[in-house]
């Protein structure tokens, strides 16, 4: 698609569906036609900023534009209202990319708060200052309402960029569904027991003398559960299926926050969502960094850092899972042992960091020319080994020509070569110890061959 094209249909896009959020946001308006609690648009616009870049604001002005036209107020009231409602957005997408790591603000934390602070807080004071002050000035509302009105818009606008960007800019960062069946059926209990206990404290269940408990924390194990358990895209979803609840709840007048008028209830309601929203998300993003960092971890635990093959544990262990498939299935495999030939001339001749490429230039052979099931690992020093299952000892072989045939043919400088032996489990060694001397006694019986004889054929 041309690239204008591409871009129209997106501010196109952006501009109906903005519109029809807002339309239904409006329907909720009870201070004023213009001003409502539930505004998602703010969120919808904000992530499409961030998403598509600023270049596609027309669409947020003209969302905005028509859906004020529709409701309240004159033409220049409805002009000034979009635009106040698109620099919001240009603005919390400004700071949110200066201040808070744009896109990946929900990797972590501290970026989180920031978001929320300067989109949710500080960037929402524009467009409910310049839409309130524009309506007053037209005659659309009284000065003496400002303040609640103003508060309405903010707290609107604030609640609907910290409920809606994280799930769409979550979703749309991973929207693949790949769950085991266990995933789906503990995402299925959860999502079950969070629907169940909100409708309980939202439904109208509870005896009017203690609905005004504070029993809507009876829904925050679950986002604990999703954050903990799933991260920060199914947190994300989880507070928006609660808040989706508690809004709908309150609306009908039951619930915690249920009170003699709806614009205090949603106002009550928004801020408890909001709260939690930005607790709930901080949670998942600790929980998510912390996995990654075990399983960074866990990856330097078992690999070689100049390489990046696995080390010598991650071999031991690989020899030992195949010792013990070999007694249930009876099949054998094979281990080579490669050694980088004349590695001290090479650090003498050209420095050590050229030995160093050298090392991983052999590394990336042995990485490109073996099979999923096979474990390449750096031995120890310039030594090499290769666990290669259900292996003989001829196609072991054939495979140690082949690699070492890459190796001698990889085009870079210093060129380079490796002498290799082999041996297969069980005839060669019964043991880890016995193995390994075996591959190594072969090994060093091809060193000790004269060069021309170990030479491979390119």
């Amino acid at each position: 698609m041309d690239k204008k094209l591409e871009n129209l249909a997106i501010v196109a896009g952006l501009a109906v569906v903005y519109f029809g959020t807002a339309k239904l946001g409006l329907r909720f308006a009870f201070v004023h036609p213009s001003a409502t609690a539930l505004w998602a648009p703010t969120g919808i616009a904000l992530a499409a900023f961030l998403i598509f870049g600023l270049r596609v604001w027309p669409g947020a002005f003209l969302g905005a534009f028509f859906a004020n036209l529709t409701t309240a107020g004159s033409i220049l009231t409805s002009i000034s209202i979009a635009a106040g409602n698109t620099l919001e957005g240009v603005a919390g997408c400004y700071l949110i990319c200066r201040f808070a790591r744009g896109t990946q603000a929900f990797e972590r934390a501290q970026d989180i708060f920031k978001f929320a602070f300067l989109a949710g807080m500080v960037s929402t004071t524009i467009s409910a200052t310049v839409g309130v002050t524009s309506l007053s000035l037209g005659g659309f509302a009284n000065w003496t309402e400002y303040g609640p009105i103003w508060r309405t818009w903010w707290l609107g606008d604030g609640v609907g960029a910290v409920i809606v960007t994280p799930l769409v800019l979550l979703w749309r960062a991973n929207p693949r569904l790949n769950w085991t069946r266990e995933q789906i059926v503990e995402l299925a209990i959860l999502f079950l027991g969070l629907f169940f206990t909100s409708g309980i404290v939202f439904g109208g269940r509870f005896h009017s003398q203690v609905k005004n408990y504070p029993l809507e924390y009876l829904c925050i194990p679950f986002l604990i559960w999703a954050a903990f358990r799933f991260g920060r895209r199914k947190a994300a979803t989880a507070i928006c299926v609660l808040a989706g609840i508690a809004i709908w709840g309150t609306l009908q007048g039951f619930g915690p926050f249920s009170r003699e008028t709806l614009s205090t209830s949603l106002l009550l309601v928004q801020s408890f969502v909001g709260i939690v929203a930005v607790t709930n998300l901080a949670l998942a993003a600790e929980v998510s960094e912390r996995k990654r960092v075990d399983e960074r971890v866990q990856q330097l635990v078992a690999t070689d850092p100049l390489t990046g093959l696995a080390n010598y544990r991650r071999l031991i262990e690989a020899i030992e899972l195949e010792i013990k498939r070999y007694g249930r299935s009876g099949r054998q495999f094979s281990i080579l042992l490669f050694d980088l030939d004349g590695l001290k001339k090479v650090n003498d001749t050209h420095g050590h960091l050229v030995g160093s490429r050298a090392l991983c230039r052999l590394g990336e052979v042995l990485r490109a020319h073996c099979r999923q099931v096979d474990t390449p690992a750096r031995f120890g020093g310039d030594e090499f080994a290769v666990v290669l299952p259900e292996t003989t000892s001829a196609q072991a072989q054939q495979i140690a020509a082949r690699i070492r045939e890459r190796i001698a043919s990889d085009g870079e400088s210093p060129p380079i070569s490796a002498s290799v032996g082999s041996a297969v489990f069980p005839d060669d060694g019964e043991s880890i110890d016995k193995l390994l001397s075996a591959a190594d006694r072969a090994l060093y019986g091809m060193k000790r061959l004269p060069a021309a004889a170990k030479t491979p054929n390119p």
